[in-house]
Order: C-alpha cells, then structure tokens, then sequence
C-alpha cells in the first residue's frame, strides 16, 4: 500500500519556499504521492476554510515537479466543472510528460456555491458537468499522437452515492475524503454493489483520512480514520490495508488556517508515521 500526502497549497503561511520545504519533506521522508487541493476564485465561503494565497495546482505541481524527482504528483481535488474539459486534458496530459509520468488526477465536483457564481458556472448542473468533462477527457487522451500515450490515473473524489456511482462509471480509484473507518467499511460493500449492479470493474480504494497525531487515544463513534495516537493511525492503515487500499492520502489539514503558518507540526507528524509505517515491525 502507498501512502500520499496532501500539502497545505493555501493560507496565510504558504508561499514558494514552504511549498518547496513540504515537497522536499514529503519526498525525504520516503512517501509516495504529493497531492494538492483546488480552488480558483477565493470567495468568501472558500475564504473561511481556504484563506489567500491560494496557489492553483497545475502551476504548483509542474514547478514542484522539476524540485523533485521520484515522489508522484496529484489532485485531491481538482474541481472538474472549473476549467473546460479540453484545457484540463492539455495540461494534465503535459505535466505528466514533463515530469516524467508522475500525475495521478484527483477529481470532484466542488461544493462553493459563490465561486462556481464568479465563473459563471451553474451550481446545480455541477454532478453532469462533472461527468461530461471526465469523458470529454478521456475521449481527448484517447489521440495519444497529440496527449501521450500512458494512462493517467483518475481518481473520483465524493463521499455521496452520486461520488460513488461516478467513480464505478468513469474513475480508475474512488477518493473518499475524512471519514470513519465504520462508515468506509459500509461504503466499500455499496462501491461493489455499485459495480456489480452496471457490470463494471469495481475501481481501486484511494481515500483521504485525516492526519491528527495525539498523545492520548481518541475515542467515541465520531473519531475519523487517521486521528488519535500513532498506535491507533497505524491500526487505521493496516484496517485501510484490508479493506484494499492500494493507496491512502494524509490530510495533516484540521481545518484551521493558521495551521498553515505552523507547518513544522505537520512536518513532524509526517515524521513520526514515516518512522513507523517504513520501519520493520512486529
């Protein structure tokens, strides 16, 4: 199983060398995958949890693809409806080359009713959009004399049954974002029942939990996979291992932005499951 990590691309205390230092902590610390998240027109609902700057994910990866060399690259995710569908196949399809075949696409429908407002993009056709650009996409990639001829992974991103269906229908992996382990327990059963039902390949489990290292156990139904000690995240990877996880992505992101002016916590954190989930252990 891979792990990922998703780097803070946001808020107060992110600029070009933090970017650089997450990157570099990422590939140093042995991890698989770096992600970054996306948005375009910062209005206020995107504001509250995802303050300025905000550095869009293309223009982040392709520059942190020539600071890196072996960790691949990714969305988690990216806002499909924002960008048209050709666009997106262009410039997934070149960073893909230019580093070497590293992207994994990340894919969503988005959820900020005032930025889709900004980009004149209908809130409420967000779900057919989303399903129109990903084959749009496809069909696009499909003339490798002009896209490339490997095969970019895409993972569908949502927690809602219309998330789930998406992935069966038109994703290589399904991206389940910060949940429990019960609720993803029941939700892996339904993704086969889902494939089963439209007689389609049941697609890969990539999802992101959350990364919340205590001191003390954390307790109670509530508790997301990937927050407590680090007996208990260890015990959340071994649980996602069984369940069939081919990768799973860290979001050291809890929700506050001035987290982002203290990275030295998440870089730690990274640290502490690097040592234990590389490690030989008994």
């Amino acid at each position: 199983m891979k792990i990922g990590i998703n780097v803070l691309n946001f808020g107060p205390g992110t600029d070009p060398g933090i970017l650089r230092s997450w990157a570099q902590t990422v590939e140093g610390l042995g991890f698989d995958l770096l992600m970054v998240s996306d948005h375009i027109a910062i209005t206020p609902d995107v504001a509250e949890r995802y303050p300025a700057p905000f550095y869009e994910p293309f223009t982040t990866l392709s520059w942190l693809a020539g600071l890196t060399t072996r960790v691949r690259l990714g969305t988690t995710v990216l806002i499909a409806p924002y960008r048209h569908p050709l666009l997106t196949a262009r410039m997934a399809a070149n960073l893909d080359q230019l580093s070497g075949g590293r992207l994994v696409l990340g894919v969503g429908v988005g959820w900020a009713r005032q930025e889709f407002a900004a980009l004149g993009i209908p809130f409420e056709r967000r779900g057919r959009l989303t399903d129109d650009h990903l084959r749009d996409i496809r069909a696009a990639w499909a003339n490798t004399s002009s896209y490339g001829n490997r095969r970019i992974p895409v993972w569908v991103g949502g927690n809602s049954d219309a998330g789930l269906r998406r992935s069966v229908r038109l994703g290589d992996a399904w991206h389940p974002l910060r949940c429990t382990m019960p609720w993803l327990r029941e939700a892996v059963v339904r993704l086969k029942a889902c494939a089963d039902e439209q007689h389609l390949p049941v697609p890969a489990l990539a999802p992101r939990i959350a990364l919340k290292l205590t001191e003390a156990p954390v307790t109670g139904p509530q508790r997301l996979a990937g927050e407590g000690t680090i007996d208990q995240i260890m015990d959340d990877l071994d649980q996602l291992r069984l369940l069939g996880a081919e990768t799973v992505v860290l979001d050291p992101y809890n929700g506050d932005p001035r987290e982002t002016c203290r990275p030295q916590a998440g870089w730690q954190a990274l640290a502490t499951v690097a040592a234990h989930f590389y490690s030989p252990r008994t």
